[in-house]
């Protein structure tokens, strides 16, 4: 039985136009948002074997494990009854995923339970994980022995030899944002990262409170842009 309870609620900010974007506190350059998508269900990915093993990612790709199998079907499950309750039906709502094989996986097991074909999936490159450069494919153990100064962390993903930077990922996600082709309603299968980085966007949270929301795969988030509360996070 899903679930649900409020996380944020708050203004919404994106960057001006022409900024420079991205200093070291770049949501002070960001203003209220007009052109975006109306709503957005957020999911993450299902379980991979490197997830399993406490192994990172990033660019770099590992299969779904049976129990992340699962969860992609519970993530259609819950979304089928929250459309069929909803005014305006599922038809309505693109499927959009990043390109890398997880999360193409789970969109396909999710198009499934919805009875949608797999092949109007719209592969979006710009909401791909971040790239976590040298770390990838790495035990997060080992590089905590290995970096005992990053303990306590949050941030501590991005700081490995040429991983991508915050800015950066904060810019492509922006882009997809405000490109007047997104569509207006989405179900979005993203990442761990990405994911809490693309929320922080949407709620204007700041660099700080980014970093401790949580990175679920027994559970999504459903953004509307249009409501007093704007983001809410659903058991699966």
């Amino acid at each position: 039985m899903a679930s649900e309870s409020l996380v944020f609620s708050s203004n919404l900010l994106l960057p001006q136009p022409g900024s420079t974007l991205f200093c070291s506190q770049p949501f002070k350059q960001y203003r209220e948002l007009t052109a975006m998508p109306k709503e957005i269900f957020i999911l993450r990915h299902g379980q991979t074997e490197f997830n399993a093993a406490g192994k990172l990612q990033g660019h770099c790709n590992s299969p779904l494990t049976e129990l992340g199998r699962a969860q992609a079907r519970a993530y259609g499950v819950v979304l089928q009854q929250r459309l069929q309750s909803a005014r305006n039906p599922q038809q309505k709502f693109q499927l959009v995923s990043s390109p890398l094989g997880r999360a193409m996986e789970t969109a396909t097991l999710v198009a499934e339970v919805l009875c949608r074909d797999p092949g109007t999936i719209i592969a979006e490159p710009r909401v791909i994980e971040c790239g976590l450069g040298e770390w990838e494919q790495t035990r997060v153990a080992d590089i905590h022995a290995a970096r005992p100064e990053l303990a306590g962390r949050n941030d501590w993903y991005l700081q490995g030899p040429g991983a991508e930077t915050l800015p950066q990922v904060q810019q492509r996600l922006a882009h997809w944002l405000t490109d007047p082709a997104t569509p207006e309603r989405v179900i979005l299968v993203s990442h761990g990262l990405t994911g809490i980085i693309l929320r922080a966007l949407l709620l204007g949270l700041d660099d700080k409170t980014l970093w401790r929301q949580d990175k679920p795969q027994d559970a999504l988030y459903h953004f509307h842009s249009e409501a007093q509360e704007r983001l809410k996070r659903i058991c699966c």
